[in-house]
């Protein structure tokens, strides 16, 4: 094929392409003010001695048949043979700013088609299709995506985690050798969600380049950063397959989940600004466009197992008074489900707890102004129900092994017609039948041995539990699904195109959900990001914490409560009123603007604020997670906002004993202070002296 370069274009970065008999990108980063004509020569590298004698570039889908020593694209084979292709490119199309090549291997009897965009948020998307051309069977161990990276990229944040403590992140030296990270647990998971921010030394919220990436993929999976010995760099990610998993016959094919990734020359915040208005635009879209987000009230820590029809009645009556929009009733609604030791898969109403149906309840939460949710977990079944006695077959299993429950539960296996069926019925059943608007959708169990016939289906799983979501939202468009997997152990892009929200972490206490929802805020807006304000003495983690900690903490996403508001003292429901209602004035600007990560003096602090794509105004909060390191708290810079405007900074919410722990607190706490834009980034703010595990939160206002 001839040699052409070819230029993709987003609002501030460029993607620059040379592809002839292969595909390699030459500079993905920062846009040119111009071009030159050949331009690219001056990146022509040399070639070494004691190595190949012709220079073999690293591209889109790296080969060790063209001489490429790195991890490949692809490994595969034919019965043992055609186990090193080397694909030639055969055509390519420009489309807007999506480019599609065509690439072949005719010995081999293979077809590559790879698909790179580049859109107007700076977002890079990238997916590779291999199609099987010849007679007999093509076994695929393995299909990336690779994408290179600059050889200044000497560090990585990366993300671990688990139950009750999802998004964690760490920081790692990026020298020689690499990085690897992977994931074997049936679902995107709490340990290693697939994402992770190489950069340049040092790079933080406001300085440096960084380069983020995500996998849209919501099962096993395996991310790496390789450093070669020539010096270059690049990254991969894929699908994980099990043995013997990916076979194709003749004529079929098979794709990688798409890879999501962008480029910021300003640090981490502007990364997460494009990932933020890329998920708004492309994977939202007009799905959120019609209304705000509802407030939620979920009757799970309140009530449990514990279901009176009467009592939640009440339930839904006081929610209502507080101000919630969405009343949920999670777990324990249908047939013999008293325990989380029984009834899944049994998605028939419990009569006995529900002797009237669900119609009344229903009915009076709807008069009452709310929305109705109802909480499932169709993917799983426990052994003691009636689903797994008549149908002991539907176990997502390989025969003749005994698996570890987890949750006390199994697994159903979707590949399986009928099962996959049956759920569908029952879900459609109840969303016929009610009017119900919101499903929680849970999965609370890791994998073991995903077989189906005795070979391994782990990937096939994960599609059918997609297609299972996008038939009932076919024939229910109007309903909105969270995803939840005992938290956040499925969240992802590839979901989200289905969902309107994650529960981010099944961690209610407000301390620890500080650092979660910071780590989930790099990847996801923060109307998608389920936060809710538990009771005051946390059932997670046993801490007590007050209503302003909890009701700021919750702020900041996509709020709701979790609690039993009949128990609770009129105190505490005064909290929530006031809280829900500060949400619901700040929620324009929270669900639209552009959330900010500010770097603080003392790490004893955590700041995070909204602000508006206009930059009119924003909203700060300031959270004091330990004891001050030093008696004054220092100063908080803020930058984002217009250099020329002034802005009125007022105090919107403080603890109750702001200030009886001071002499005096800053003057501009006291008063409102008017000062520019300019001044805020570059001097700031002096910040208030905290109790541990209390927050302010500041409003800025531009004036005339």
């Amino acid at each position: 094929m001839e040699q052409k370069v070819l230029t993709l274009k987003g609002t501030d970065t460029e993607v620059v392409l040379k592809i002839a008999d292969c595909t390699e990108i030459l500079y993905w980063g920062e846009a040119f003010e111009s071009h030159s004509e050949n331009e690219e020569q001056t990146l022509s590298r040399a070639i070494p001695y004691g190595r190949l004698d012709t220079d073999i570039p690293m591209t889109l889908s790296p080969e060790l048949g063209r001489g490429l020593f790195s991890s490949p694209a692809l490994e595969g084979h034919r019965n043992g043979q055609h186990w090193a292709p080397v694909f030639v490119n055969q055509s390519v199309e420009q489309e807007g700013d999506l480019l599609t090549i065509e690439a072949t291997d005719a010995q081999a009897g293979l077809k590559l088609i790879s698909e790179l965009s580049l859109d107007k948020n700076d977002v890079v998307k990238v997916r590779h299709t291999l199609k099987n051309e010849m007679s007999g069977p093509y076994s695929v161990n393995r299909l990336a995506s690779t994408l290179p990276l600059p050889e200044r990229a000497k560090e990585l944040l990366t993300y671990y985690g688990r139950w009750v403590n999802e998004f964690q992140q760490t920081r790692t030296l990026l020298t020689q050798g690499g990085y690897q990270q992977e994931n074997r647990r049936g679902r995107t998971s709490h340990e290693h969600y697939p994402a992770f921010i190489a950069g340049t030394k040092g790079f933080d919220e406001l300085h440096g380049e960084s380069w983020g990436f995500h996998l849209a993929w919501s099962g096993n999976h395996r991310m790496r950063v390789d450093v070669k010995a020539d010096g270059r760099r690049f990254m991969q990610a894929e699908a994980l397959y099990l043995p013997g998993e990916i076979v194709l016959e003749q004529g079929e094919s098979i794709s990688t989940p798409w890879l999501y990734a962008t480029y910021s020359e300003n640090g981490l915040n502007q990364m997460s600004h494009h990932f933020h208005q890329h998920v708004r635009d492309s994977i939202l879209g007009d799905r959120m466009a019609d209304k705000p987000r509802p407030v939620h009230l979920n009757t799970w820590e309140g009530i449990y197992f514990e279901h009176d029809p009467a009592y939640i009645m009440d339930m839904a009556t006081q929610s209502a008074e507080m101000g919630v929009e969405r009343f949920i009733i999670d777990d324990g609604w249908f047939r013999n489900r008293n325990g989380d030791k029984a009834a899944l898969g049994d998605w028939y109403l419990d009569e006995g707890k529900y002797p009237e149906g669900l119609d009344k309840i229903v009915e009076h939460v709807n008069d009452s102004g709310m929305e109705f949710g109802l909480w499932f977990e169709p993917e799983m079944i426990n052994k003691d129900s009636d689903l797994y006695r008549a149908h002991p077959e539907w176990l997502l299993a390989v025969d003749g092994y005994e698996q570890p429950t987890g949750r006390n539960q199994y697994a159903i296996n979707l590949q399986i017609d009928e099962a996959f069926d049956y759920l569908f019925e029952r879900l459609d059943h109840f969303l016929s039948a009610y009017n119900i608007a919101y499903i929680k959708w849970d999965m609370n169990r890791e994998i073991v041995q995903p077989g189906h016939n005795g070979f391994a289906s782990g990937h096939r799983q994960i599609e059918r539990y997609y297609e299972l979501v996008d038939k009932l939202m076919a024939k229910h468009p109007q309903v909105e699904i969270e995803s939840c997997a005992a938290g956040g152990g499925r969240i992802d892009y590839e979901v989200l195109k289905r969902t309107m929200r994650f529960w981010a972490s099944d961690n209610n206490d407000a301390l620890e959900r500080q650092q979660i929802q910071r780590g989930m805020s790099y990847f996801f807006p923060p109307e998608v990001m389920g936060c809710h304000i538990g009771a005051r003495h946390c059932h997670s983690t046993r801490r007590t914490h007050d209503i302003n900690f909890r009701g700021l903490t919750a702020l900041f996403g996509h709020m709701g409560i979790e609690l039993d508001p009949v128990k609770e003292s009129e105190h505490e429901k005064g909290g929530f009123v006031k809280y829900i209602e500060l949400h619901k004035q700040l929620r324009p600007l929270l669900h639209s603007g552009k959330g900010v990560r500010f770097e603080t003096d003392d790490e004893a602090h955590l700041a995070y604020g909204v602000i508006g794509t206009d930059q009119q105004e924003a909203v700060i909060m300031i959270a004091q997670l330990a004891m001050p390191t030093n008696s004054l708290s220092s100063t908080l810079r803020i930058p984002g906002l217009l250099a020329g405007a002034h802005y009125k900074i007022t105090l919107l919410d403080s603890p109750e004993n702001f200030n009886d722990i001071v002499n005096r607190q800053p003057l501009w706490t006291e008063q409102p202070v008017i000062c520019s834009g300019d001044w805020l980034a570059k001097a700031g703010i002096a910040v208030p002296v905290l109790d541990p595990e209390t927050a302010v939160l500041i409003k800025l206002e531009k004036i005339s």
